[in-house]
């Protein structure tokens, strides 16, 4: 066995781990519970607590923790020791069932939109055995949802299994009506590829505005950005390959499938992209991921950054979504087949998505909302804020041929030469890839572009796993009750393309006769900002779906807008008062001691009867600087504080967009002239040239 395979997973209360440490019967109990959604028996959390419990003491741990996601967006964790009392005065290593089952954290200080009064501390965490067990520094961690004293759902991890759940049902149904009797639950798989920077830490902790936002708020671009695409897929640097092998080492110990990784578009800038498992392993894998990618950072002497737009000027980061459906028979039902235009399972499939996205992608813009998600959707690097679907000639022909009753004649695959006989030939893909759609299929997948790096892809794929689930659930009623299968299929697919073919979009995204096109003519949302995005959670038509498949009721809903409301302007407050902060302690007293040594030199050049133009000019041009930086800085202060003091959240939030992010760059701009034209010994913290490019071997 391979040093990788003895590594993978080793941490990991795996299936391999269960069949080894639980009995058959014990084993098979387990299964079948998890299989049916039944409740767990306490005698049968007893058998696995015992199993876990002396797995992970004979791996060194000493410690268990109810690892969970509250709506913060990080994941939380409160450690207890597996210490009890023996009578003779020691101690025994002990774990329960009821341990295992359920905890108790304080719920007091973590987010809950009015779902619960702050003096109510009471929560509790129950384990999902949907996800396995692993430690981590010597704790046994266990993944679990989070709920309030009433139940409601105060993390992302409920939503997320309930909408899988929502949409398993449903997809079933569709089967089921095509013949399938063998799949007993549909998977919604995910993929998501992570962006990420990696800057040295001794920099890093010079600079407040990373230290405190996670992004850098003041910066002149260097002369050398990513103009000349020299760095993405470009040769790694042994430092960062080294930091590369060693989180390697560290996902795969936790059986995360860390697949493909390579440095990305913008200098310093990286992906780590995994293997496919379903979306709740996915989520919790890439909730692991961003935190061990922090760590072992850390320990080759740097800093990753997960911030959505950490650098103007060049890419930000995202987190590509890849989504796909599968049986628990191991079928895709989103792979086409060799002939898609006579794979009518998967067109129906295929249309399902397109429907959901086109009536609910005000719901899905929503769901990658943030602060520094604004900053990315809509530049040229990324998806715009517009949702659109990419599915390529082939497949679009085929939707056409379908809506338009006219037959579809599939062409031969086209072998690709390249004049070169030593080279191998290779069949060209149907369809090329659209890296500017925000959702664009390919090839057995749809890949949902919009989410931010450091968010979680649980609200994206709550929302996407909801709203398939309730157009599915249309389909099969109508299907059920045709008398004539075929032709009841083939109308329904004719008309949800008809009605929904102006999602489809196979061009260029960035291009503004596009966004003028989808918006006027097709009448497609584009929402750009986070404000204006959110408004959509309360919008009737989404609240019915959500609540009608029991992903979210409506008390969870508004808990969620209210705090996705107060997380934007509490980032925001944040971010002013960085800014205010770093202008008044550190950049202009740079200035004012570069003013000072030119006015010295400017004075000596006078005495020796030597001409001061180039000090005069120079002067000039920072007097003016510092004057605006002065008095940019105090309209800041001003501004944020008197929005600070509003107690509507959603008036507060426009505020914000229209006042206070112009104000904020106005300071920018000023501060950015400065650096300009200051010397760099002066100026107080590391550049942009200094971070890009401070990773040197």
């Amino acid at each position: 066995m391979s040093a990788i395979s003895e590594c993978f997973g080793s941490m990991v209360f795996d299936e391999r781990v269960m069949k080894s440490r639980l009995t058959a019967d014990v084993y098979y109990s387990l299964k079948e519970t998890i299989r049916r959604e039944k409740q767990l028996d306490l005698s049968l959390a007893n058998a696995v607590a015992s199993a876990m419990r002396d797995w992970a003491v004979e791996k060194g741990a000493t410690h268990f923790t109810h690892w969970f996601q509250p709506l913060t967006g990080i994941t939380a964790e409160k450690h207890d020791s597996f210490i009890s009392p023996s009578p003779d005065g020691g101690v025994i290593m002990d774990f329960s069932g009821k341990e295992l089952i359920q905890g108790e954290p304080d719920a007091s200080s973590f987010p809950s939109g009015g779902l619960r009064a702050t003096f109510e501390a009471r929560g509790y965490t129950a384990w999902d055995p949907t996800s396995y067990a692993f430690i981590k520094d010597s704790t046994l961690y266990i993944p679990t949802a989070f709920c309030s004293y009433g139940g409601e759902a105060l993390d992302k991890k409920t939503p997320l299994l309930r909408s899988m759940e929502a949409l398993s049902r449903q997809a079933l149904r569709i089967l089921r009506l095509f013949g399938n009797k063998d799949a007993t639950r549909v998977n919604a798989c995910a993929g998501p590829e992570q962006e990420y920077f990696l800057i040295p830490k001794e920099l890093f902790e010079k600079r407040k505005d990373l230290v405190y936002t996670g992004r850098t708020l003041f910066g002149e671009k260097p002369p050398k950005g990513q103009e000349l695409s020299d760095h993405y897929f470009g040769a790694i640097k042994p430092k960062v390959a080294a930091f590369m092998a060693d989180l390697d080492r560290e996902l795969w110990k936790l059986g995360i499938l860390a697949k493909t990784e390579h440095n990305e578009v913008a200098p310093a800038q990286h992906e780590l992209a995994p293997v496919y498992t379903t979306v709740n392993r996915a989520t919790d894998h890439n909730q692991l991921t961003m935190g061990i990618m922090q760590n072992v950072a850390e320990r080759h002497g740097l800093v990753c950054l997960l911030h959505e737009k950490p650098f103007a000027g060049v890419n930000g980061s995202g987190k590509h979504n890849n989504w796909s459906l599968s049986t628990d028979t191991g079928v895709n039902l989103l792979s086409p087949g060799e002939t898609p235009h006579e794979n009518a399972q998967f067109l129906l499939y295929l249309c399902a998505i397109l429907k959901a996205v086109d009536k609910y992608q005000d719901l899905l813009r929503m769901s990658v909302a943030s602060a520094g998600n604004d900053h990315r959707l809509g530049a040229n690097e990324a998806p715009p804020a517009v949702i659109s679907v990419f599915l390529g000639d082939e497949l679009t022909a085929i939707l056409e041929a379908v809506e338009k009753e006219k037959p579809y004649s599939a062409t031969e695959k086209q072998i690709m030469r390249l004049g070169v006989h030593a080279l191998p030939r290779f069949t060209r893909d149907t369809t090329d890839r659209n890296r500017t759609s925000p959702f664009a299929f390919t090839g057995n997948k749809f890949e949902f572009r919009m989410p931010g790096s450091s968010a979680s892809i649980a609200d994206a794929n709550t929302v996407l796993n909801a709203a398939v689930a309730s157009v599915l659930e249309e389909f099969a009623d109508k299907l059920e009750k045709a008398k004539d299968f075929n032709a009841a299929l083939h109308t329904l697919i004719k008309r949800t393309v008809a009605s929904h073919k102006r999602i489809i979009f196979n061009g260029n995204g960035y291009d503004d006769a596009w966004i003028r096109e989808a918006v006027e003519e097709r009448g497609l949302c584009n929402l750009k900002s986070t404000p204006d995005s959110l408004v959509a959670l309360l919008d009737k038509k989404n609240i019915d779906m959500l609540t009608s498949q029991k992903v979210l009721s409506r008390a969870e809903i508004l808990s969620r807008h209210e705090i996705m409301l107060e997380n934007y302007c509490k980032t925001i407050f944040i971010e002013a008062r960085t800014m205010v902060d770093m202008a008044r302690k550190e950049i202009l007293p740079a200035v004012e001691a570069y003013i000072a040594d030119l006015v010295g030199t400017a004075c000596k050049k006078t005495m020796c009867d030597i001409s001061d133009e180039y000090e005069k000019s120079l002067l000039r041009k920072l007097t003016h600087c510092t004057k605006a930086i002065d008095s940019y800085t105090e309209s800041l202060e001003k501004i944020s504080s008197e929005f600070q003091a509003v107690q509507d959240m959603a008036l507060c939030a426009q505020h914000i967009k229209k006042e206070l992010l112009p104000a904020m760059e106005r300071l920018r701009s000023a501060a950015d002239e400065a650096e300009h034209l200051t010397g760099a010994r002066y100026w107080p913290f590391p550049t942009y040239g200094d971070l890009l490019y401070g990773i040197q071997g």
